[in-house]
C-alpha cells in the first residue's frame, strides 16, 4: 500500500520555488495591509493578527502572527505571550465548532532548516481529521480540500465576530 511520508500542499511549490511578492517580509506586508499581497486576515488586535494560510495543509489551517517582527518566540514580552495563549484558545475552540476535527498540531518552524519559509514569527493550528488520506491522494498524488482558503477566512473571520 502507498503511503504519504510528508504533508503535501497544493500550490505551495511556486511559492518556495520564489514565485512570491518582491516585499521584504510578507507577513509585515500583510499588517500593513498592502495590496500586493494576499491577506487572509480574521482576527487583529494591537498586539496579533491570525490569518488563514493561504496553503493550508487541512481546512481551518490559522496562523496567529504578532505585530511586531519577531522571528523567535523567546522575542515575545511575558504580556505578548500570555496573550497569545488567550488567542491560541480562541482559535482552538472556534475551530473546533467550526471544522469539528479529531485532533490539531499546533507549533512553530524556526529557521530555515526547522521548516521555516517566512522568518516573521507565526504560530500554526493545523486541524487535523482521522483518515485524512483519501483515494486521490494515494493514487493520483494530489491533495483535495472540503474549504477554499478565502471561504475559510470569510467562515473564521465571522467566528471570531461572533465569539467573545
Amino acid at each position: 500500500m502507498l503511503k504519504r511520508d510528508h504533508l503535501f500542499v497544493p500550490g505551495k511549490l511556486a511559492y518556495v520555488k520564489g514565485d512570491r511578492p518582491k516585499v521584504d517580509c510578507i507577513l509585515c506586508s500583510v499588517i500593513r495591509r498592502e495590496e500586493v499581497v494576499e491577506r487572509l486576515e480574521v482576527y487583529r488586535d494591537d498586539s496579533f493578527i491570525v490569518m488563514v494560510n493561504l496553503y493550508p495543509y487541512n481546512p481551518g489551517h490559522v496562523m496567529i502572527v504578532p505585530i511586531r517582527h519577531i522571528c523567535d518566540p523567546r522575542d515575545l514580552t511575558g504580556e505578548e505571550a500570555a496573550h497569545l495563549h488567550v488567542l491560541q484558545t480562541r482559535c482552538l475552540n472556534i475551530l473546533e465548532k467550526e471544522y469539528n476535527p479529531h485532533g490539531f498540531n499546533i507549533g512553530y518552524n524556526l529557521g530555515p532548516f526547522g521548516g521555516a519559509s517566512i522568518e516573521h514569527l507565526h504560530l500554526h493550528i493545523v486541524p487535523r481529521y482521522k483518515n485524512e488520506l483519501g483515494f486521490l491522494d494515494i493514487i493520483a498524488g494530489v491533495r483535495t480540500f472540503v474549504a477554499e482558503p478565502r471561504a475559510m477566512a470569510e467562515r473564521i473571520a465571522r467566528a471570531f465576530m461572533e465569539s467573545k
